[in-house]
């Protein structure tokens, strides 16, 4: 053996030796864990809704899950890294099933290290100094999720010098100096680097079950015992926060949902597909960046004490540019069943000289007052109980059509969209329910009666969904009412929480069918008349989220019909577009709906050059400005110099601003809950432009509807 032979093989020895240190050091699973992978294994073979296989090709998904759920935008593992542990891709079955995770958890040290090994070069890279010029010609792609893994560090590095460039232009396009950049960036990467750093057995787990349980389905979870009782507080609604789901999209934490009369739904500044970059305790609490954070890391930082302010730096959701942040304050609180419950308002339309009544209820939840309603308690609160008073209010003013308000109402108790269903039909069958054997459960109406068989409209959006499908659904399979709004959700999967020795696991155990035997699940409800979206679908919505299990159908069940409203859904259109062509707010919505997704097709990277980028933020900006100030004009409002100031003033809207008529003003919301008089319909006018367009055009159909209906 040479001399150079003998010194590369020693120093391959030393790195082999290195590298079998580093990942001996690294967190090893516990006989518990070990445990809790094998019942999951179980749990998705026997238990889940779908036919789950545990074999070699199931492996070769979950290993690839594995690797997104680590490296998403291949910014730290190397091709030959991937290599080295590609004995997974036909093992990992193996695995989970024996609990044997010391492979799975050698994989993860090794991507522990690659990660420390990176955010040391970041920290280091920003100590000696933020100088760069923004003079590059250079592009930076926003989304390398379908990259190749890199072949060598070098070009990492390559990659890392753009993102480094990026943040640091960032920061100065947002006015900081070099040195609050440096200490901006330095304090970022230092914090990134010792959160990675605590990263236990439990941490590594969790994270091996989110790529295990998202090949099934997006629902199916695993929970840690931490994890465990996060969850049970969030069901039991005392958890002191702001009232926000969130979501993990590559290295941001997102905005998917505002719980109904939670404190971020009242305060009106959270929106769906918001991003969240920073949170800062009260009004004098560091911002602490959390881009890069993981999902219950950030959770845990937006909690606290109830009264207390939380500080959030949030990217738009229509916002093109990260540059473009704001700072939301809110006041946590806890979410009381008095904050969701139905409530309703006179909605007065103008025609031919006439004023009409359309009376409007807004149903935020599906809930009950389970405790109260198990202890046989007479009074109970519930949406179906509520939202019958709130007809009986209506009909004594003598209401023309009532118009049901579901936009942004995620679901909730199913037991309560099938009563409420009963309020507007005599008897009938609600909603199939398909086991994973195949047997179909019937859920229907069993009381006889109506509260009310006027006419009927539904209003729905993008954020309807569950509980608000089903309703939807069922009213326009009767023939019993108009939908209208835009495309639901899309969630028609049931989940069943089931303890484990270690932990529980949300199962996804069956799927609900219409009466018309049409699943609502990845399809949603699509409304009778349509309206544009604001809410981008590939961001928002169960056909967005990886491995969403199909639509498909069952056999339908027999059901009467209580009316023919597609005989009527022609005209209805016609007036429809003639009148909303000239509305400013429709027009708004509808161009504006078109602008979001050109600039969104069109951003797939960022310049690297300060003036270029400005310049592309500008025009960017100025188009928005231009179709918000067309808006303003035709409204004879006063145009706005800036389009930052349209947020800040509260004036552009869509369906990710909260829909409920008192969305902008909480003390309305409480005093339409509590009475319903035509003076509520002048308090709606604090309500968001478009919420306020799309609730008077859908008053507007419902009242063609009567008077088309009337003529035959």
């Amino acid at each position: 053996m040479t001399l150079i032979v003998a010194a590369r093989y020693a120093a391959m020895c030393l790195l082999l030796l290195a590298w079998s240190v580093t990942a001996l050091a690294g967190p090893t699973p516990t006989d518990d864990q070990r445990q809790a992978a094998s019942e999951v294994a179980e749990s998705l073979e026997y238990g889940h809704y779908a036919e789950v296989e545990i074999n070699d090709a199931w492996s070769k998904r979950a290993f690839k899950r594995l690797l997104d759920v680590l490296d998403d935008q291949r910014a730290y593992l190397l091709q030959r890294d991937v290599d080295n542990f590609s004995d997974l891709e036909t093992t990992l079955d193996d695995a989970l099933k024996s609990g044997d995770l010391d492979r799975v958890y050698a994989f993860y040290s090794h991507y522990q290290d690659r990660l420390e090994a990176r955010l040391q070069w970041l920290v280091k890279r920003v100590d000696q100094g933020i100088d760069y010029d923004y003079a590059s010609n250079e592009r930076l792609a926003l989304d390398r999720e379908d990259s190749s893994w890199a072949g060598s560090e070098s070009s990492l590095d390559d990659l890392w010098n753009k993102r480094l460039e990026n943040a640091a232009l960032t920061l100065s396009l947002s006015d900081q100096s070099p040195q609050e950049i440096q200490k901006t960036l330095h304090d970022r990467y230092t914090n990134q680097l010792n959160r990675v750093r605590q990263t236990n057995a439990e941490d590594v787990l969790v994270l091996l079950m989110a790529a295990v349980t998202g090949t099934v389905d997006p629902h199916t979870e695993y929970f840690s015992p931490q994890q465990s009782e996060s969850f049970d507080i969030q069901m039991r609604l005392s958890l002191e926060g702001i009232g926000a789901l969130l979501q993990s999209d590559g290295e941001y934490v997102k905005v998917s949902s505002l719980v109904p009369g939670g404190p971020a739904d009242k305060a009106g500044v959270l929106q769906p597909a918001d991003r969240i970059v920073a949170v800062g305790q009260d009004e004098d609490g560091d911002m602490v960046n959390v881009v890069g954070m993981r999902l219950d890391e950030v959770v845990d930082l937006i909690r606290g004490k109830k009264g207390s302010t939380v500080r959030l730096d949030v990217i738009p959701a229509k916002a093109v540019d990260v540059t473009r942040t704001h700072t939301v304050r809110i006041t946590r609180d806890t979410v009381k069943l008095e904050d969701q419950a139905a409530h309703s308002r006179i909605e007065q339309v103008q025609r031919d000289g006439e004023t009409h009544k359309i009376g409007v209820i807004t149903v935020p939840a599906f809930y009950v007052d389970f405790d109260a309603w198990q202890a046989g308690e007479s009074d109970y609160r519930s949406t179906t109980r509520d939202v019958a008073k709130e007809i009986a209010k209506l009909k004594a003013q003598d209401v023309e059509g009532i118009v049901l308000d579901l936009r942004n109402d995620g679901g909730g108790a199913l037991q309560e969209a099938n009563s409420m269903i009963g309020l507007f039909i005599d008897r009938g069958p609600t909603v199939q329910v398909r086991d994973a054997q195949g047997r179909i459960n019937l859920y229907g109406d069993t009381d006889a009666g109506v509260a009310y068989d006027g006419p009927l409209a539904v209003l729905v959006n993008r954020l309807s969904a569950s509980a608000s499908e089903i309703f939807a659904g069922a009213i326009q399979d009767y023939g019993r009412g108009l939908v209208v709004g835009s495309r639901t959700f899309g969630k028609g999967t049931v989940q069943t929480l089931t303890d484990l020795s270690h932990g529980q696991i949300k199962l996804t155990r069956a799927k609900f069918y219409r009466i018309s035997g049409e699943s609502t699940q990845h399809r949603g409800v699509e409304p009778d008349i349509l309206y544009p979206s604001l809410i981008d679908p590939d961001e928002i919505g169960e056909s967005a989220l990886d491995n969403a299990l199909p639509w498909d159908r069952v056999r339908p069940v027999q059901y009467r019909l209580y009316g023919e409203p597609w005989r009527y859904i022609e005209g209805l259109q016609d007036r429809h577009e003639r009148r909303i062509a000239n509305d400013p707010d429709f027009v708004y919505l509808e161009k504006q709906a078109q602008l979001s997704k050109r600039l969104r097709d069109q951003q797939t990277s960022i310049s690297l050059n300060k003036d270029q980028r400005q310049r592309e933020m500008d025009a960017q900006e100025s188009e928005q400005l231009a179709l918000e100030n067309q808006r303003r004009r035709a409204l004879g409002m006063e145009p706005l110099e800036h389009w930052t100031d349209a947020r800040e003033d509260g004036s552009t809207s869509g369906e990710e601003d909260k829909a409920s008529e008192g969305s902008g003003n909480k003390d309305d919301k409480g005093a339409a809950a509590n009475d319903s008089s035509e003076g509520d319909a002048a308090d709606s006018d604090d309500a968001k432009p478009i919420d306020r367009a799309e609730l008077q055009e859908t008053s507007q159909i419902l009242l063609d509807y009567v008077q088309l209906k009337s003529n035959g």
